[in-house]
């Protein structure tokens, strides 16, 4: 399978065309189909990626490790507490020497104002792509699973209703990344999106207004509700995830007491029953059970989390096979 995008940094969606996402998708539904049917993927054969974690990780860490072992390739993990890194190293000669010993470098860095640099630093001064896994702004490997996982079960994008809303956790304070992919990503494919969240839990301006440009430009939608049962009122898909009050409040801090007013942010069945009846509850993991959705709802009928979670393996191989090749 040629390369198209060989040495394109993977850094956010923002900097891929709908026509390159769509072909990076296509390949990923081929990815899928030769995995469930045990045909072989020998599209990286002897190439390696280093994979660098800062944060904790479950399905990205296992997507990318054994995503690039089924196209013939090796993924080496590196724990950067472990790493040079911890002493001080730069991005910048992080990203040379590991670049001259390999075919991609992949990245997950949240910290608030310093993971998007980084990554981007390291863009700078790498000769091989580099492959944002999450960061403090963008999840875009998360984003193109869930474009995917929608693609799969609606018959079209166009003007189908899909709310983003905002959820009670209290398991860590969770970036913004994953929200702020969706909201920038989906307008581009015609659905009309809507933006739930209570006072406090703002995403960026310039967010907010990239969207709103998205939309106009190809036939979606975009709209802010502070209101949460008007966000599940009718909505075709809902993706109900927690955020932290980064925008606001940059203190690492997990419970407050602006969080804790907010405990009535919950899916629930009597919010779903708002939905359209055909609803597609969606989360990408790990959702904080009893808090942000009841187990009732994750594990019904409407929830298709599995599905989006097995997507992340066939869309990180598609990345991977479109921009790692011969230096």
């Amino acid at each position: 399978m040629e390369p198209l995008f060989k040495g394109k940094h993977f850094i956010t969606l923002e900097e891929w065309s709908n026509e390159e996402i769509d072909k990076l998708l296509e390949v990923s539904k081929e990815l899928k189909r030769k995995f469930l049917n045990n045909e072989p993927t020998p599209y990286l054969t002897n190439k390696t990626a280093f994979l660098m974690f800062f944060e904790a990780s479950t399905r990205t860490r296992n997507s990318m490790e054994s995503g690039i072992a089924h196209l013939g390739g090796h993924g080496t993990f590196l724990d950067t507490s472990t790493m040079q890194i911890s002493h001080g190293e730069s991005a910048k000669d992080t990203a040379v020497i590991l670049s001259s010993y390999g075919h991609g470098i992949a990245c997950r860095y949240c910290n608030w104002g310093i993971g998007n640099k980084y990554i981007r630093e390291m863009a700078a001064h790498s000769t091989v792509p580099i492959m944002n896994l999450q960061c403090d702004i963008y999840h875009p490997m998360q984003g193109l699973a869930d474009l995917m996982t929608i693609q799969e079960v609606a018959k079209t994008t166009k003007k189908l209703k899909i709310s983003i809303i905002w959820a009670y956790a209290k398991s860590h304070k969770k970036p913004i990344s994953v929200p702020l992919t969706q909201i920038l990503l989906f307008p581009r494919y015609g659905m009309d999106v809507t933006l739930a969240y209570p006072e406090g839990y703002d995403l960026p301006v310039w967010a907010i207004e990239k969207a709103k440009q998205n939309a106009k430009e190809h036939g979606g939608s975009f709209r802010i509700t502070h209101d949460m049962k008007e966000a599940f009122t009718n909505a075709d898909v809902v993706i109900p995830k927690n955020w932290g009050s980064w925008v606001n409040n940059q203190s690492t801090e997990v419970i407050d007491d602006l969080l804790e007013s907010y405990k009535s942010w919950k899916c629930t069945e009597d919010m779903i029953a708002l939905a359209s009846p055909n609803v597609y509850y969606m989360h990408a993991l790990p959702a904080d059970r009893g808090n942000e959705v009841e187990d009732s709802v994750i594990d019904g009928k409407h929830s298709i989390v599995y599905q989006e979670a097995e997507n992340r393996l066939h869309t990180a191989k598609a990345v991977m096979t479109m921009t790692m090749g011969n230096k």
